[in-house]
């Protein structure tokens, strides 16, 4: 079995993992790739996004960290970012696959039914009428995606909301079996992080509400992130920063003691320490590359 530190980080399949824009979307089938893995997807990981993908044809053999599934059309899946996975299918086999980044997930996380820090995988009849609106819904995502520059961000992630609502209406967590104890605190860790972030907790904090100790934490960080608990703190107050930054029109000042910054000078050097841009030039940029796309 290939060793957990040893599986590769892609940005999409076979390319390599890099910064992604605040409200990252990217869409696909799984065949636009057939060139690079032959229906063969070797088990690998996502660092900054989640992925839904949707088998609307075929059959195939699907894993997830350390459990591996059988599955035919239509079946769906949802993987948080960090968690290994994979397939393996024949060239009859398709699927719709929709990456997001995990700022976007976190916006939407308060309209969605699904919770989106845990793996599902989900299958069932191609009549069933959940089933149909799933497909009807991913085959418009593929649409507007396409469009291009005429495609809405805000119409996108609208309707991927509503297809993982659907995925908890269909089943929940489908089955999936508790990942492994390293993987599993990883995940806990991140939750917690999710709600305390904008607090500075010391990183004894974390380890108290956990119930584990720092040995044990710090591993669980670096083995599922890659990462230092306080730096999956620290790149979680940017992920924030940045997505304020851009999507909304509230003063710098207000953004840094959103996410904990009492001080502006401190807030302003530590965004441009991890961003390589002041908090005002980074938005400066970032809104003229999307009012240009």
């Amino acid at each position: 079995m290939i060793a957990r530190k040893d599986v590769p980080a892609f940005f999409v399949y076979g390319e390599p993992s890099r910064v992604l824009d605040v409200g990252f979307l990217h869409v696909e089938t799984v065949m636009e790739r057939k060139s690079l893995h032959f229906g063969r997807v070797a088990p690998h990981k996502h660092p900054l996004m989640g992925q839904v993908t949707y088998w609307f044809k075929g059959e195939g053999r699907y894993r997830i960290e350390d459990r591996t599934w059988s599955f035919s059309a239509p079946a769906i899946s949802f993987v948080p970012s960090n968690v290994v996975h994979g397939f393996d299918v024949d060239d009859r086999s398709d699927a719709i696959v929709v990456s997001i980044s995990d700022d976007q997930l976190r916006a939407m996380a308060p309209q969605v039914d699904l919770a989106l820090d845990a793996p599902v995988l989900l299958s069932g009849a191609v009549d069933a009428p959940g089933w149909m609106r799933i497909d009807t819904l991913l085959a418009m995502v593929m649409e507007e995606y396409r469009g291009g520059a005429g495609a809405s961000e805000r119409v996108l992630a609208g309707l991927i909301a509503v297809v993982l609502s659907l995925m908890a209406r269909l089943g929940g967590p489908g089955g999936f079996a508790a990942a492994s104890p390293a993987v599993a605190l990883g995940l806990e860790l991140r939750r917690a992080i999710d709600r305390h972030y904008r607090e500075d907790w010391p990183v004894g904090h974390y380890v108290e509400r956990l119930a584990t100790t720092p040995h044990l934490l710090d591993k669980a960080a670096r083995t599922v992130f890659g990462q230092t608990v306080k730096d999956m703190v620290l790149e979680r107050r940017l992920l924030e920063a940045k997505r304020l930054l851009r999507f909304t029109i509230r003063p710098v000042e207000d953004i840094g003691r959103e996410i904990g910054f009492e001080d502006p000078a401190y807030f302003s050097r530590f965004f441009r320490k991890r961003a390589g841009l002041s908090p005002t030039d980074w938005r400066l940029r970032n809104a003229e590359a999307s009012g240009a796309g």
